[in-house]
């Protein structure tokens, strides 16, 4: 443990200074007049209460994500609460195609390996449901950072009723913008010529549509180099399927029935090859023609750095491109803003099937992935080190440092985050900028037509055999019916395989999260 010397967190962060050896510690009082719309208390997981545990001779095995997405905030928090408590931290970072697999083995085979485990509440199916976390303490639940966590984001921690989880993390999907190319009133009056109508935010997805193809292929923005119209995920062994569903859902969540987005909630029917579905991969088909030219293979990183960097006029994405992009090296910063994600006026109506005209826009965001949760495996033997490092990992203190930082992936999910001050004061958002970006975020979770991802065992199974089948369709080695119609056939295949009853069961609890108003 270290004792002494108070340093101000967000500088010490900013320079890069925590390390080995470093004969300092960072005291709560320092981080309220540095954050102070987050402080709440001294709490239990705080710099000055971490530094008076000692977990000399304590081994922490962790696994996380590959960095800088989630293993990043990983490491550094590691490194601090090791230099706190005497820890010893082994952080080990594998990429997301290998994530569920590594998590997962020592569960199958009964050899305790891990400590902590970072993963996402799509897994709870497989990971909580069976047994094999620890339930978070009563302690931990009575402090005030659980408590200021958004109840949308708890939600996702619990199965059977037990708290399994805790946040890290709270994802959704919402439109990220450049700001000098929609504004701009030459290119306001020279889009209205071409395609007849006002160049403005997306609306539609066919409106993004038409803004991609017109900032595409040219610089736009007199940086000397060449800008594309849309930035998006494509790479089938990582995030393709978020990327599509948000361009399904506004076509397939209709706000008048009930019952199922992804399955048919009676019995468990796939809806990914209904018309709604097949639309948006025919949209997706199209946007591809304005990607950069090697978009075709982009993972979450690439969108972040992407768009980050000002290559793109578009993204529907979680908050991390957006964050990049308004960095404080960023070329683009405070030149883009956020919107809800983009709707459909003709929405799929499977009860009569046929599609319903809507005189205003169908919304139906998308609660993509949900957010990077914490847990403790019921076999690890050092349980209370263990949530003593979540805790501090996740305090408001770091936290905060994290929410700044576009490549780490921790995007707001406590009360606190919502507030424009904060990105105003400590991010450098121009004071319109942050309004709009966290008037997006509250409007994206509170919207009643929400959606919510698929939170069922099996789970990666079903995400592989989506987006391989997209994955066809935008290679040209099917057609978009062809390849969900392979889709749905492997679904009712893995459904059959896993167990009807349990599915079935696993999905009614997630309808009625979703139609939850």
């Amino acid at each position: 443990m270290l004792i002494g010397v108070t340093v101000n967190i967000h500088y010490y962060f900013a320079i890069g200074l925590w390390g080995s050896g470093s004969l300092l510690t960072v005291q709560a009082r320092d981080y309220v007049e540095e954050f102070p719309i987050f402080f709440v208390s001294d709490g239990p997981y705080s710099y000055s209460n971490m530094d008076k545990k000692d977990y000399t001779g304590v081994k922490l095995n962790i696994i996380t994500l590959s960095p800088p997405v989630m293993g990043g905030p990983t490491q550094l928090h590691a490194a601090q609460f090791s230099e706190l408590t005497g820890a010893e931290m082994n952080v080990v970072t594998v990429p997301l195609s290998e994530l569920f697999q590594k998590v997962m083995t020592p569960f199958f085979t009964g050899t305790p390996t891990w400590d902590a485990i970072i993963f996402p509440p799509n897994w709870a199916g497989d990971i909580m449901a069976p047994g094999y976390l620890a339930t978070v303490p009563k302690e931990m639940l009575a402090s005030p950072q659980w408590q200021e966590t958004l109840p949308i984001y708890r939600h996702l921690t619990l199965w059977g009723g037990k708290t399994y989880g805790i946040p890290i993390d709270g994802d959704k999907h919402f439109l990220s913008y450049r700001l000098d190319a929609i504004d701009n009133a030459d290119y306001q009056a020279k889009f209205q010529d071409k395609y007849g109508y006002p160049l403005q935010t997306p609306q539609t997805w066919s409106e993004y549509r038409d803004v991609a193809e017109f900032f595409n292929g040219w610089d736009w923005d007199g940086d000397g180099k060449v800008e594309y119209g849309s930035i998006e995920m494509t790479e089938p062994n990582a995030q393709l399927f978020w990327q599509f569903v948000v361009r399904a859902a506004p076509y397939v969540k209709h706000p008048a029935v009930t019952g199922g987005f992804f399955f048919d909630v009676e019995d468990m029917t796939p809806l990914i090859n209904t018309p709604g579905w097949v639309r948006a991969l025919e949209d997706m088909i199209q946007i591809q023609a304005f990607y950069p030219p090697d978009g075709r293979k982009f993972t979450l990183a690439d969108v972040i750095y992407s768009f980050g960097e000002g290559e793109g006029a578009l993204q529907v994405n979680w908050d991390d491109g957006f964050i990049q992009a308004m960095g404080e090296k960023s070329p683009i910063r405070n030149k883009v803003s956020a919107a809800l994600a983009p709707g459909a006026k003709q929405v799929w109506n499977r009860n009569t099937q046929q599609w319903d005209e809507f005189p205003e826009i169908n919304r139906a965001p998308f609660i993509a992935w949900g957010g990077w949760i914490m847990g403790v495996p019921a076999d690890s033997p050092n349980q209370q080190a263990a949530f003593d490092f979540l805790g501090f990992m996740s305090n408001p203190e770091n936290q905060a440092y994290d929410l700044t930082i576009g490549s780490y992936g921790v995007n707001p999910y406590r009360e606190a985050d919502f507030a424009p001050e904060f990105w105003v004061k400590y991010a450098g958002f121009d004071e319109k900028v942050a309004k709009e970006y966290t008037q997006t975020l509250q409007e994206t979770l509170n919207h009643p037509n929400r959606v919510f991802d698929l939170r069922i065992p099996a789970n990666q199974l079903y995400v592989n055999a989506l987006s391989t089948a997209v994955s066809q369709a935008l290679t040209r080695k099917a057609t978009p019916q062809q390849a969900l119609d392979r889709a749905a056939k492997e679904w009712d295949r893995i459904t059959l395989r896993v167990g009807l009853e349990q599915q079935k069961q696993a999905y009614r609890e997630l309808v009625k999260l979703q139609e939850r108003k």
